[in-house]
């Protein structure tokens, strides 16, 4: 995982809508990211992904939470964020049983934030999409880590031998 760059980015101070399941409840909300890790007093994973069930974003997803337990004992929260809906959101966590909160950015105001939306070229087609980034902060808010452009498969485990 590289170290951040001469660009340093910061936890952003507006609010963001999350889901997550709760006690077998499926729990809608507004965090403040800065003022979430500053609250919990851990590190934050703040992994970026481009669609809700689709194979690598759910291989991404349920590695993560497979793995919740070992990063939580390295000080770590993890949350998603992709511009999926808060509805898609919840069907995705019901059906993969995910154990992450998933933030919704459909208007890509946090997506722009981390600079994660880049111009691809799918079969000879340039769109814009978002690129499968990862962000650690530690418990101070510092941005520690970043990786862009990243591999789904097996990442959870890499990002663990990183933290260690």
């Amino acid at each position: 995982m590289a170290k951040p760059t001469d660009e340093i980015i910061a936890l952003p101070d507006f609010p963001v809508a999350i889901v997550q399941k709760i006690d077998g409840e499926m729990v809608e909300s507004e965090i403040v990211l800065d003022q979430f890790v500053e609250n919990k007093d851990k590190g934050l994973i703040l992994y970026f992904y481009p669609r809700d069930n689709t194979p690598g974003c759910t291989t991404q997803a349920v590695d993560f939470t497979e793995k919740l337990h070992e990063f939580d004992a390295l000080g770590y929260d993890i949350i998603g964020v992709s511009r999926d809906s808060i509805d898609s959101h919840k069907k995705f966590i019901e059906k993969k049983e995910l154990q992450i909160p998933l933030i919704s950015d459909p208007d890509e105001k946090l997506c722009q934030h981390f600079d994660v939306i880049k111009e691809k070229n799918m079969y000879g087609k340039k769109t814009l999409g978002l690129v499968r980034s990862t962000f650690v902060f530690d418990k101070e808010g510092k941005l520690t880590h970043a990786q862009r452009n990243l591999r789904a498969k097996d990442y959870a485990d890499r990002l663990l031998k990183t933290l260690a």
